[in-house]
């Protein structure tokens, strides 16, 4: 796996999750206390985020990171 393919199945999670619970990016992006423009780019996988951002939306999506990590790795 390249690191764009890593980054993008990182961000498919993210957006997984996020539709899954039936939320807006503007919402996860408030709750997580980043921009939008970013959080969309994490789902586009045109972004890496930063430890302390990974884990910010996984807080606001009520899961841990590593749940995120094993989605991803789907």
């Amino acid at each position: 796996m390249t690191r764009g393919d890593s980054r993008a199945a990182l961000g498919n999670a993210v957006r997984h999750f996020r539709v899954e619970r039936d939320e807006t990016q503007e919402a996860l992006a408030h709750r997580a206390e980043i921009t939008v423009g970013h959080l969309s780019k994490i789902e586009r996988g045109q972004a890496n985020p930063t430890w302390e951002t990974l884990e910010a939306i996984a807080i606001a999506l009520e899961l841990s990171v590593s749940r995120l990590a094993k989605q991803a790795e789907k």
